[in-house]
């Protein structure tokens, strides 16, 4: 059931879990989608805006995470928000040492989910460098809600991976990360659709600049003029608007189905100064995001756009929807690399 973008995961106990795509991270399984192919354009200096701000990141080593929604073991209508980690953790998983040795004397529920103690927290912390003076920022871009939550606050803690075999538990069969709430209702964690996380001790996004891409159909004079040559038979084209960017999406067919789509962005002057490829050629088991405004409502949109990264330049994302891998964040400036969104989308 896809729901958004970023990978979020419904995750039933018992089950190999329902997996949500959920707007970054976004939360969609995950979220935005495969790694791009993107095609050399040199932009003009001033071709795209860059977010002015004074404070300056430093976005070496960077991570930024979606977050999983899990069903209670106890209550299928609660739900606990949850940031997995493990993805950018090294080495073996921080169990505690009683949970390996005990599993077999405990329940599904006891072995399902469990806050770490001081120990393995620290082990935890010290694989991916955070230190309890940090905070957690969810910024829900949707609505343009920040929350900041200091990482002493937090619970760490564990959840069984739904690919797991319950009856050979090891410490990779586990997510671990951080939990963000508990006994969430539909209307409570709905919130977290379209939302990304950052741990560190600086609040990386800014503010209020981000909006839904809203399509509309093209002419078809825009295919000839701003794409390059594919040798797929051209679809449907579209267009949108961001500030002084126009953004114009080809559909490319293969056997009548969508198999590609091409990214064209261009500024006031008339001038191309990005083109990015979505393929599913490179997507195992992904899918196209229905567009809002062609064939998704109000409550359906998965396409984002505008100044999300202090000192960065824009970007947009929401167009592929991951089975396997994770989702990422891609820049309007052919020298910036794709942000990729961990999720903790193992199967």
């Amino acid at each position: 059931m896809i729901n958004t973008l970023m990978l979020k995961k419904i995750i039933k106990p018992q089950t190999v879990a329902a997996l949500l795509f959920l707007p970054l991270a976004i939360v969609s399984c995950k979220k935005e989608e495969k790694k791009t192919v993107t095609t050399e354009i040199h932009p003009t200096n001033d071709s795209v805006k860059t977010a002015k701000t004074e404070e300056k990141i430093d976005y070496t080593d960077f991570n930024i995470f979606s977050l999983s929604v899990i069903s209670s073991a106890e209550k299928d209508s609660d739900m606990d928000i949850f940031i997995s980690v493990s993805d950018i953790y090294k080495g073996e998983q921080p169990i505690p040492a009683a949970i390996m040795k005990n599993q077999k004397q405990m329940t599904y529920e006891e072995r399902q989910h469990f806050e770490l103690d001081a120990p393995s927290r620290k082990k935890l912390l010290d694989g991916i460098h955070l230190t309890e003076n940090d905070s957690l920022y969810i910024y829900e871009y949707g609505s343009n809600q920040l929350q900041r939550m200091p990482v002493s606050q937090l619970k760490a803690v564990a959840y069984l991976s739904p690919y797991s075999d319950d009856q050979d538990l090891d410490p990779d069969s586990y997510m671990m990360g951080f939990q963000v709430a508990t006994h969430q209702k539909t209307t409570e964690y709905d919130r977290y659709t379209n939302a990304i996380a950052y741990f560190g001790n600086q609040n990386p996004f800014v503010d209020n600049k981000m909006k839904a891409v809203k399509w509309q159909k093209a002419g078809a004079d825009v295919s000839k003029k701003y794409f390059s040559h594919s040798k797929l038979a051209l679809g449907k084209t579209y267009q949108s608007q961001y500030e002084n960017l126009t953004y114009y999406l080809q559909d490319y067919l293969e056997e009548g189905n969508i198999a590609e789509r091409k990214l064209a962005v261009i500024n006031d002057r008339k001038e191309k100064i990005v083109e990015k490829t979505f393929s599913l050629a490179e997507s195992d088991g992904g899918e196209f995001l229905p567009l809002y405004g062609i064939d998704a409502d109000e409550a359906n949109i998965f396409q984002y756009t505008g100044h999300l990264f202090k000192g960065k330049p824009p970007v947009i994302f929401g167009f592929i929807a991951q089975s396997f891998g994770c989702p990422s964040i891609n820049f309007l400036d052919q020298k910036e690399k794709d942000f990729p969104i961990n999720c903790d989308n193992r199967h």
